[in-house]
């Protein structure tokens, strides 16, 4: 079997190890990608640093592009060589949510341990999130691959894998935003950007951004906001419904903390709804007036991954970004190699960074 150099996690919390691990071929509905690119999401450091558990040793990152290098035995419109932008949303396509159009919802379970990485040694290496992707190679289901232009560089094919689908689709599949209403979104990291970016696409008439950091504000007006205001304000729900004449029709939060979660609801206007994206620690807890909600029938959703179907939306996003309507390169922080990624975990934690990319050879 092959090796492949990876990114292992050992211990929660602890930096990242690079060594050669096993990659086994792809068997029947499998491809094998030689990686491009990977980003480093909130969401691959929350699971090295264990704030949703799991087993270890681990291979994390999951917003992937490369090149297929090889195929299972059962792969139909697939070609070695082709370019394809790879996933966490692996999909049977038999179960009720998956029939239904909900893949993000598959009710089939994945076990990362029985998976195709192995140490050198043979033993059992988590594929987590079903990619594995801080590596050289990933071998993942058909499902969780769309194959896009190779006119679309591996850089901005990653960035489509995650961040941008949650964004965009949070904003039109969960929220469905109709022209002419308001948006807020709290939080102007890179899938803030990316809700903004949907909102401004789906024809929203004000979209004001809501963070601690008055450049990343100054980033979201470029991005499509059409106001920005400062979360360090005492009761910034109070200046956003000032300038909306009134709450908002969606607001969507896009980051982790329980405390924003709190305060969510009070941007919201008569029927509006709270679209949450932000991924907390799994003993965070949240508070809020329920009779509020009832009261003016509000509510709050949850959107994972934006509720994309990878197959209709990847090529639509793709696609836009090709006719200019889309910035997607724009969301690039840095890029680093493999054996820098502890660095490139340091910057992105410190959140002025949009996306950082790992950058294969």
């Amino acid at each position: 079997m092959p090796k492949i150099k990876a990114a292992v996690a050992h211990e929660f919390g602890k930096p990242l190890k690079i060594e050669e691990v096993i990659l086994r071929s792809p068997m029947n509905n499998e491809v094998e990608i030689t990686l491009g690119a990977v980003a480093i999401c909130h969401s691959d450091i929350s699971y090295i640093e264990g704030a949703w558990g799991g087993y270890l040793p681990a291979v994390y990152g999951h917003e992937a592009s490369g090149e297929v290098s090889d195929i299972g035995d059962n792969i139909k419109g697939l070609s070695i060589g082709d370019r394809v932008v790879v996933t966490l949303i692996r999909s049977c396509g038999d179960c009720i949510n998956c029939k239904q159009g909900q893949p993000t919802l598959c009710l089939t379970e994945y076990d990362g341990t029985n998976g195709p990485l192995r140490t050198l040694n043979g033993d059992k290496l988590m594929q987590a999130m079903a990619c594995g992707a801080f590596a050289e190679k990933v071998v993942v289901d058909k499902s969780q691959v769309v194959k896009v232009n190779k006119t679309i560089s591996y850089e901005t094919a990653a960035l489509m894998a995650c961040g941008v689908i949650t964004g965009i689709g949070a904003v039109v599949n969960a929220a469905k935003i109709k022209p002419g209403q308001d948006v807020v979104v709290i939080g102007a990291g890179g899938v803030g950007l990316n809700a903004i970016q949907g909102a401004r696409l789906a024809g929203a008439r004000r979209i004001v951004a809501v963070d601690l950091s008055e450049e990343k504000l100054k980033i979201a007006i470029e991005f499509g906001a059409t106001d920005g205001v400062l979360a360090t304000n005492s009761s910034p729900w109070k200046l956003v419904n000032k300038k909306l004449g009134g709450g908002a029709d969606a607001v969507f939060v896009s980051v982790g903390i329980p405390s924003i979660y709190d305060t969510a609801p009070l941007y919201l206007g008569a029927g509006g709804q709270v679209v949450m994206l932000g991924m907390t620690k799994s003993s965070d807890l949240s508070t809020y007036k329920p009779v509020n909600l009832a009261a003016v029938s509000q509510r709050m959703v949850g959107s994972k991954m934006g509720d994309t179907v990878i197959e209709r939306d990847i090529p639509w996003i793709a696609d836009l970004y090709q006719q200019n309507r889309l910035k997607l390169d724009e969301l690039i922080s840095n890029r680093w190699t493999l054996d820098q990624i502890n660095e490139a975990i340091v910057d992105t934690k410190t959140g002025s960074a949009k996306r950082n990319l790992i950058i294969f050879n």
